[in-house]
């Protein structure tokens, strides 16, 4: 499959890829408004704005908002990460260019009515609430903040203080300087006509213009953690290593080792700290990335009276990574991943998003047999190599629970 591009001249890039055996097209809009864009002292006003715009915009209601979009099937979401406020949706392919009209509208002319701030504000304090409530959402939430720092570490929820001070006016300014076209991504997957999908873009989105801002600035460097008191019968542990970043030529190499140190009930984190020792009742590891930086992200979830030990065998897991991967290992890791290949293949949901994301990652888009043949490249030799050329450095360590834990976990 191939992928269209085409940038306007406001800075607009529109990607496309068709899926010619679906009848379903889908769309994901990625704007460069995120948690790190937040004012201080006004952290979730991104989350805030984000509720606010869908309150009504151009000719419709708030109600009529909602009322169009599903009259046209639309299947949709928003969220607010970051580096982005992404908005998303799936529906019948005919239906694609009246779903984007809609979707023109609420992120050029929406109304952002001061009648409706208390409850946008209130939607942002229950999901934020959500996630206090949700101990292990919690720690893995603090990991990235010790690690990245402020403000790439920040969580797109905000802060209660932060929702609870923001105006009508700080929304409306919010909006103006971040919903702009410089930098949004519009990519679109399944059934649809490329000329006529560009021509009608051009016609929704070429006139829109507002000045570009920067990026914020960090040279904040990773923590050593911290132990968030909390009482209960559980202790919640993350652990954070630096990688390498989604566009580094061996990020498949580091991809491949995590893969064989957690991936499937067979992974080294399930078998060595869950089944043989019965330590916890989840664990697992992942990549994560930013543009420029990226990270090995641990989880475990266990009781307070077994979280030093499953610290330490977890801990002792990730150390013995840097002994090597075995082919056994890595066969069952392409078997997955071609799984999730196929699988892609069929969602156009999963693939809007996919060259979404590779776009602001990469400046292109990897197609899904590029990434076959990387995973196809992958080899116990090459996996090795890496570790060996990358041994881990200190960790970042955060714990929640009862108590704090003994962390000695720095470089092994």
């Amino acid at each position: 499959m191939s992928v269209y591009v085409h940038q306007f001249e406001n800075g607009l890039v529109l990607l496309g890829e068709q899926m010619r055996s679906l009848e379903s097209a889908a769309f994901t809009f990625l704007v460069p408004l995120g948690a790190a864009y937040d004012p201080v002292g006004r952290r979730g006003l991104c989350a805030i704005t984000c509720d606010m715009i869908q309150r009504g915009c151009g000719s419709r209601s708030s109600r009529q908002f909602i009322d169009d979009l599903e009259n046209l099937g639309v299947d949709g979401g928003e969220s607010v990460s970051v580096a982005h406020t992404s908005f998303g949706g799936a529906m019948l392919a005919k239906n694609l260019p009246a779903a984007l009209a809609i979707y023109a509208e609420m992120l050029r002319k929406p109304h952002l009515p001061e009648d409706q701030l208390e409850a946008a504000r209130q939607v942002a304090i229950q999901e934020l609430r959500a996630v206090e409530d949700e101990p292990g959402q919690k720690t893995m939430q603090e990991l990235r903040h010790q690690f990245y720092g402020d403000p790439w570490g920040r969580s797109g929820s905000g802060e209660m203080s932060g929702l609870e001070a923001a105006t009508i006016d700080e929304v409306r300014e919010q909006f103006q300087r971040g919903y702009r076209p410089q930098g949004t991504i519009l990519a679109v997957a399944g059934k649809f006509d490329w000329d006529s999908l560009r021509d009608e873009v051009g016609r929704l989105f070429g006139d829109w213009d507002v000045p570009h801002i920067g990026e914020p600035k960090s040279d904040a460097v990773p923590s050593r953690g911290t132990h968030l008191e909390h009482d209960s019968s559980q202790t919640q542990i993350g652990i954070a290593y630096a990688s390498v970043p989604y566009d580094h030529d061996d990020y498949f190499q580091a991809w491949g080792a995590v893969g064989v140190l957690s991936g499937g009930m067979s992974s080294r984190l399930f078998t060595e700290v869950r089944e043989k020792r019965g330590l916890c009742y989840s664990v697992y590891a992942v990549c994560h990335s930013l543009r420029d930086r990226g990270s090995v992200l641990c989880y475990a979830g266990t009781s307070a009276e077994r979280a030093q030990e499953t610290l330490d065998v977890t801990v002792s897991e990730l150390r013995r990574l840097t002994d090597g991967v075995e082919q056994v290992e890595l066969d069952r890791l392409k078997a997955r991943m071609k799984s999730a290949l196929i699988m892609q293949q069929e969602s156009s949901t999963s693939r809007s998003a996919s060259i979404a994301r590779d776009w602001y990652q990469l400046g292109r888009v990897r197609s899904l047999d590029e990434v076959g043949r990387l995973v196809d490249a992958l080899s116990c030799e090459s996996i090795n190599q890496y570790l060996a050329a990358h041994p881990l450095g200190e960790f970042t360590v955060v714990t929640l629970g009862p108590q704090a834990l003994e962390v000695s976990v720095g470089t092994p």
